[in-house]
Parts: structure tokens; C-alpha cells; sequence
């Protein structure tokens, strides 16, 4: 968590001992603050890996409403975990992919893929560039 942003995330009991990401046994674990604990199980995960976050996206717990949860304390350092299905794993927000920031990044995404046998991971997504319907109705995936 980026110092700047503290005081706002501590309104939800977001402090830097509360807040993690850990690749427990059963299962990738989710923690952010008092509002957000959740353990996915590894067979659920699809893939992971760094992502830009847009300042437009906003710090602290985030939802798009359309599959996407956002555990953002700083806008450096994301890392998209995308889930093989859509649930609703906060509250009531849909959910198919979890972004998260942390400290090392590339360290994680690689302890996951090896801890959750993740054979092929996706290629990252800027935040600007995301697929576009073609008028043939196939998508063409963004390139960085």
C-alpha cells in the first residue's frame, strides 16, 4: 500500500498486516482488510499475471459490476487472477477475475503457476487496450 493512500484504506481496516495475498493449502487467499477474506481454490484458477491500473480505476475495494474485483492499494505492481468461472466472491459482485497489488508481482505470478500446475498463462491486457468486436462477431485479442 502506497503511503498516501493509508488513511483511506484504514476506514475499512486495511492496514499492510491485514492485507495479502498467500498461497495457503487449500487454496489462493484473498485478504484485504476487514471487508475482504477469500480463499479460491487452485482448480478454479485459470491464469495470472501483471496488468496496468488506470488512476480512473480508483484505490481500495473495487468491483466493475461485470466480473471484475479490484484489492488495490497502490497503482504499481497489479496482478490479474483470472478464475476458470464467474461467482460472487464479495458481497454480491460477480466475479471472474481478482486484481490485487503487491510487492513483487512477478515472484507471485510465478510461486502460482507453479503451485496451481497453471501450464499456459495470459499474456497481460493494458487497460486501454482491450479486445474490440469485430462486425464478423469473433474477437481479436489486444496487443501490448
Amino acid at each position: 500500500m502506497d503511503p498516501v493512500w493509508r488513511p483511506f484504506l484504514l476506514a475499512g481496516g486495511a492496514t499492510s498486516r491485514n492485507s495479502y495475498v498467500e498461497l495457503a493449502e487449500r487454496g489462493l487467499r484473498f485478504r484485504f482488510g476487514l471487508l475482504f477474506d477469500r480463499t479460491i481454490p487452485y482448480e478454479e484458477i485459470q491464469s495470472a499475471f501483471p496488468r496496468s491500473w488506470p488512476l480512473l480505476y480508483g484505490i481500495g475495494w473495487r468491483s466493475n459490476l461485470r466480473g471484475v474485483i479490484g484489492l488495490v492499494g497502490s497503482f504499481d505492481g497489479v496482478v490479474e487472477v483470472r478464475l476458470k468461472k464467474r461467482s460472487r466472491a464479495w458481497l454480491v459482485f460477480p466475479c471472474d477475475r481478482i486484481c490485487v497489488s503487491l510487492e513483487q508481482p512477478g515472484e507471485f505470478v510465478a510461486a502460482l503457476e507453479e503451485r496451481a500446475g497453471l501450464r499456459q498463462p495470459a499474456a497481460p491486457v493494458a487497460a486501454s487496450k482491450r479486445p474490440r468486436r469485430r462486425s464478423t462477431g469473433t474477437r481479436r485479442a489486444g496487443h501490448k
